[in-house]
Parts: C-alpha cells; structure tokens; sequence
C-alpha cells in the first residue's frame, strides 16, 4: 500500500496568490500613485495636443520624436497612463475589500473583556473611590459616558464589571472614505477620458481622420449622438449654426454629431487696455433636432449652458469668415488690381517666379501696440550718415519701438495670409490697414515671417500728406524702370557739377547710374565674385561694392559720397515720378526730407521683402465665430463625490481621533457602599491634548489615590 502525501498549491496557484497580494498591498497603490503624480506634472509642463512642428521647435527632431513615442504629448489618453489608472483602481479596491471586513467588526466591538490585571499597563491609567454601591456607580457612569458621546458596553463578572467605551470610531470610516475616493476619481477620469472613446470606435468599425478638409469626413470618421461620454470642440460662426463637434486624437480629429443645432446670434467681446480680452460671450439659440423646440440662452466664460445632459462651454473665439477688399500693389510694374477673399479662403498671385497660392488666415480688428518712445527726440536715420562699411541692422526690423515708457494705444485693423510657392513653401505676412507715427514719421507697416516660430519682421513704409502709399510705390517702380534712373542720374549730374568744372558731369553722371544700379539690384558684383552672400541691392549691395571695390582707407570717405549721390538721385527720381502721375515736383524742406530718409531705408529693406507685390487691406467686413466645448461627463457625478469624499476621509483620519476607555468597577474592600474604580485610556495617537483628556475624565468620573 503506497501512501500519498497531501497535495500542495501548485506554483501557478502559488503565483497569483502572490501576485494578488502585490496588487492589493497598499506600497504598490502608493507606488501607482506616486508615478501618475508625475505624468499628471509632466502633461501640465508640457503643452498637450499641439501640432508636431512645434515640439520639434522646442525638443529638437531626436527628442520631439522619442517624447511622441513615449506618449509624452498626450499624457492623459496614453494608454500607459490609462493602464495606471485601472490598475491603481483594482489595487485600492482590493485593499478596501481587504480591510472593510475588519475595520467593520472592530466598529462592532468596545473590548469589554479585558481582563482588569492589563489596565496597568496602560500609560494613561488612574484609581479612585466612588461614595456609592456597585449598582449605583455603574448607573452614574453609563448616564456620563452616554451623555458626553461616549458609547459602552458592560460586562459582569465575579467580582466585579468592567465597562469597555469608545469614541471618534469614525476615525476608521475616514480610511474607507479616503480609498473610496480615489477610486471614484480614478473611475471617473477613465470614463471621461478617451478610453471610452477609442472602445467605440473599435467597436463601430470608426476610424481617425487625419486630412485637412474636414468636408471630406466619411461616416467612418463620424460618432453618433448617443456617445456616451466626449469632449469635443464646437465651430459657430456669427449668423450660422453648427451640429458637428470636432474630437481631438493624438493622430487626427472625429466628428461628433450632436441631438441639437447650436446657432449663433450674435458674438460679444469686451477688451482690456491691453488688447486682451476682459469678456466673451455667445448669444445663442438651441434648436432640437429631434422635438423641434428651441431655447434661447447666453454662454459666457464660467457659465456654460446644459441642455440634454450636454454641457457647452465658452472656450474660445475665432475669425468666421471675414469678408476683405484688397488692393495688390506690384513693386516693379506699374500694375494695380482690387483683390477680394474671405478669412479661410484663398486665392492665387501671378508673378515673374510662377503663380503663388494666397491663403487668407485672419482679421484682427484691434491691435494694442506699445508706443512708447515712438516720438523720440532722435528722429529717423539719415542714411547720408550711415556708415555703409559698419555693422549693418537687420533689414526688416520689429512693428513699433518698445523701448522706454509704455504707451498703449489700438493702431487699428491689420490683416494676415501665406503665400504658398509651387514647391509646397508658404510664408506669412501681417499688414496693417492704417499708418502708424513712429520716430517722428508715420509709416506704414508691412510684416513678414518664414515660420510661425518666429516673429514677425516689419517693412516700415513712409506715407505721403494723404496717409497713402502712393508716392512710395511710384518710387519703387520708377527705381526698377533703367530708363528712368539714367533720367534721374542725368539730373542729378547735372544740379551737382559746379559751373566752373563742366568736365565732372559724365564721370558723376556715370557714378551715379552705377550707384542706383547697385542699390536696384540691376547690377551685382563682378563675375568673379563669390554668388554665395551676395546682396540683392539696397544699401547692402553699396557696402559690398565698397569692400570689394575700395581700398581699406578709403572707404569711409567713398561711403559718404556714394551716399550723397544716392540720396540725391532718387530725390530727383522722387521729383519724376510724381510729375509722371500728374503731381507738382516736390520742394525741399523738412517733410519732404523726413519722407525722403524713410524711403530710401525702405527702399532698402523692400529689396529684402519676399513677394512680388504689396497687399493693402482697403476694406472689410467682420465675422466673427465662437467655439464651445461641448462635453457629455458621466464620469463627472463619480469625481464630484470622489471628491467630497475625499474631503471628508482626510478630516476624519487628520482631525478625529479614536479613544477606548475601559473603567473596572468592584465594592470597596470592607465597605459595601464605596465603589473602587480602575481607569485607563488609550488612544490611536498619543497627542499632548490626550493627557488633557484624561485629567478631565479623572475628575469627572473618580477620585486620584495616591
């Protein structure tokens, strides 16, 4: 006969145990804890759902991609952070189970059978003499502890009875409390989150749209109303309505349909002297697609609208289309056309280099500029002064001067759009529509950047007495016609040569065709010269003429000349212009000066502006459009009583504190109507307002023996 020895766990079953003990162990939801902490720091610092562009901007290309792989861009629809938050879930739950059984009975039970020996271990203990019998003295007692809050419970024994009381036994609920509320917080945040979402669509068959013209949206890209939980963004331009909400995902966006149409009425928008603004609200009107009815409502910052367990919010507030009337200036031709477009429209350009794609991207009404120290005592440069061999400023330099004391003023409507090149290359431009006074000189602003991180670079254009850009253009035109600088250089020779010296005039006339030449960009370096770095004109091209053409000793004095000869070229070339579109010759004086120094720096920079043509805004008419956030949160009941919970967990653990209080009651040796009390106390926290209590409790319920 073999014998069999009792089977043992196997080691799967060894494992789970194991495993489920991890789980269930309060340092591995502490552990969880502490590592969700630091995503949720990390999604804070780091600006979630931005396009990519801007990440590689800021990380560089290897970290942009690393952090876009980690998830690092969308922390709080990682799936490394939902799996977190489900398993800190299953782990605070199991601890609860784990401890509610006990925590339960220890409410249940006052440890009226302590044997009355181990009161003396007790710091907190005291003996004393009641002047009444057992019977009595247990009466005075019960009625004392019920009325002061304490509860108890009595046990009779041979000789005697002890009483077991106990107070704060809320002190325990507040544990349960605490873990119950990260629980519903956690359970809350995952059915808010995308993870209900992304179970839809996997569901659903649905997919991510990742085009850029959202009218191409298939019904795989399109959720249903009866979502149960999103967040998604809502479009309304002023006059329209809108039933379609755009969800944002990590790789694309979703459409989704909402129970009811959200029109638009009107869209209201306060500022501060900043520019900023104070106040936006939306003037609204809910029509429900399914009953018919309509409801008239106001969304403002903070004060959203419900309507069918959907929430909107007043997130923010776009352009809805504006409507622009242009005017296209070319640079060279003498060729004007009127433009029109809406704001999210585009149009097309021809130029000598192909046709450019215009793509209209936004009105601004109001602009608050810094103008302090706009009319300084300085003056504009006087480019007769420049020494063109020194270090020359950026070409295309800030809108507006903000050194010195600030001044706020709106300088009126300014209008941005991209011109797109045939290779995909798009740069952005922001003009103003109104003249601003800078430095003495009011000018016209004219801005360009190459990418959106940058700033934006203002060509500064002088206006003439009717705050137009008429003269300026036909300067510019008139410094591209050959024909025209050889007239201008021609009359310029001539005012210049002395009487008494008539054989300068062909060499100076000659001097100063070569001048404007090289500061049109008509006429580079010599052949030999390096095509790498070469100025395209304006006054760097006369600096390096100078450096290359010039001796090192000599070039201080050369740039002066050169100077005087340009400035009083085109001061004539100035003079033609205006007497070819039918104006008087203008005089020299002051303003005509002022007008003049502004020019040719602008002429300078204008060499520099990359696009064929000028667009001035002549008139326009504003849309403006809202964007709600629309939200369906079930899970927000579970975080609004998480939280209350929590509240109330942290006050019972921090502010209340459990006492147990055991009293042994026994006849007086010899005297039948004296009744020996033995006291001791004890506490979950040994605080110094503990043995304030207990002195209390000694002179309210006994007399001290020595």
């Amino acid at each position: 006969m073999t014998e069999t020895s009792p089977a043992r766990p196997s080691a799967s079953r060894a494992a789970l145990a194991d495993a489920m003990e991890l789980l269930a162990s309060m340092r591995f939801a502490i552990a969880l804890l502490t590592v969700i902490c630091i995503a949720s720091v990390i999604g804070t610092v780091v600006r979630q759902h931005e396009p990519m562009p801007n990440y590689v901007n800021q990380f560089g290309p290897f970290w942009a991609e690393l952090f876009g792989h980690l998830g690092l861009y969308t922390v709080y629809s990682a799936w490394w952070f939902l799996l977190m938050l489900a398993f800190l879930v299953v782990s605070t739950s199991l601890c609860i189970a784990r401890h509610t059984p006990k925590i339960l009975r220890e409410l249940k039970t006052f440890k009226e059978g302590v044997r009355e020996q181990s009161l003396q271990a007790f710091k907190h203990k005291a003996l004393g003499h009641l002047e009444l019998n057992p019977e009595a003295a247990l009466q005075q007692i019960n009625a004392w502890l019920a009325a002061n809050g304490w509860r108890a419970r009595a046990q009779v024994r041979t000789g005697g009875v002890m009483i077991g009381a106990r107070k704060g036994a809320s002190h325990k609920l507040g544990y349960l409390a605490a873990h119950s509320a990260i629980v519903l917080i956690c359970l809350g945040g995952l059915f808010d989150g995308d993870l209900v979402i992304r179970m839809i669509m996997w569901a659903q068959g649905k997919s991510v749209y990742t085009g850029n013209d959202l009218n191409a949206m298939s019904v795989d890209n399109r959720l249903g109303p009866g979502n149960p939980s999103f967040r998604a963004n809502l479009f309304v331009p002023e006059g329209g309505k809108s039933a379609a909400a755009l969800l944002n995902m990590p790789t694309g966006v979703v459409m989704q349909e909402l129970p009811f149409d959200v029109e638009l009425k009107k869209f209201i928008v306060e500022y501060y002297a900043t520019g900023m603004p104070k106040l936006f609200a939306s003037e609204i009107v809910i029509h429900d697609r399914e009953t018919g009815a309509t409801r008239a409502a106001t969304v403002k910052v903070n004060e959203p609208v419900s309507y069918r367990g959907l929430t909107l919010y007043q997130s923010s507030f776009e352009d809805g289309g504006s409507e622009l009337k242009m005017r296209l200036r070319s640079l060279s031709a003498p060729v004007d056309a009127d433009l029109s477009g809406r704001v999210g429209g585009a149009s097309s350009l021809s130029s000598d280099g192909g046709t450019l794609g215009i793509e209209f991207t936004g009105l601004r009404v109001i602009n608050v500029e810094n103008m302090g120290g706009a009319n300084g005592s300085e003056g504009a440069t006087d480019v007769r002064k420049v020494d063109l061999v020194g270090r020359l400023e950026k070409h295309l330099g800030s809108g507006a001067n903000v050194s010195g004391d600030k001044h706020l003023r709106n300088v009126g409507p300014s209008f941005s759009y991209k011109l797109r090149d045939a290779s995909g290359q798009a740069r952005e431009y922001n003009n103003y529509m109104l003249p601003l006074e800078l430095e003495g000189q009011r000018v016209m602003l004219m801005g360009v950047r190459d990418t959106p991180a940058e700033s934006f670079r203002y060509l500064r254009i002088p206006v003439d007495e009717q705050d137009g850009l008429e003269a300026w253009i036909a300067l510019r035109r008139a410094l591209a016609d050959p024909a025209q600088r050889n007239r201008a250089a021609r009359l310029y020779a001539e005012s210049a040569t002395p009487t008494d010296k008539p054989q300068m005039l062909p060499q100076l006339e000659a001097t100063a065709v070569r001048t404007m030449a090289l500061f049109a960009g008509a006429e580079g370096l010599k052949a030999d010269a390096p095509a790498q770095g070469a100025s395209l004109g304006g006054l760097p091209a006369l600096s390096d003429f100078i450096e290359r053409e010039v001796p090192k000793e000599e070039r201080a004095r050369v740039s002066e000349v050169l100077l005087r000869i340009l400035n009083g070229s085109l001061f004539e070339l100035h003079k033609l212009a205006q007497e070819q579109q039918g104006h008087p010759a203008p005089e020299a004086g002051p303003k005509t000066q002022a007008f003049m120094t502004q020019a040719v720096l602008s002429l300078s920079d204008a060499m520099f502006y990359p696009a064929p043509a000028l667009i001035q805004l002549a008139d326009f008419k504003q849309v403006q459009a809202s964007v709600f956030q629309v939200t369906r949160a079930p899970g927000q009941t579970l975080v609004y009583a998480g939280a209350i919970l929590l509240i109330i967990g942290v006050f019972a653990m921090l502010y209340i504190r459990e006492r147990r209080l055991w009293l042994w009651l026994e006849s007086a040796p010899g005297r039948s109507e004296q009744t020996r009390v033995r006291m001791a106390l004890s506490s979950n926290r040994d605080t110094p307002d503990l043995n304030t209590e207990f002195d209390a409790l000694k002179q309210q319920l006994l007399h001290e023996e020595a």
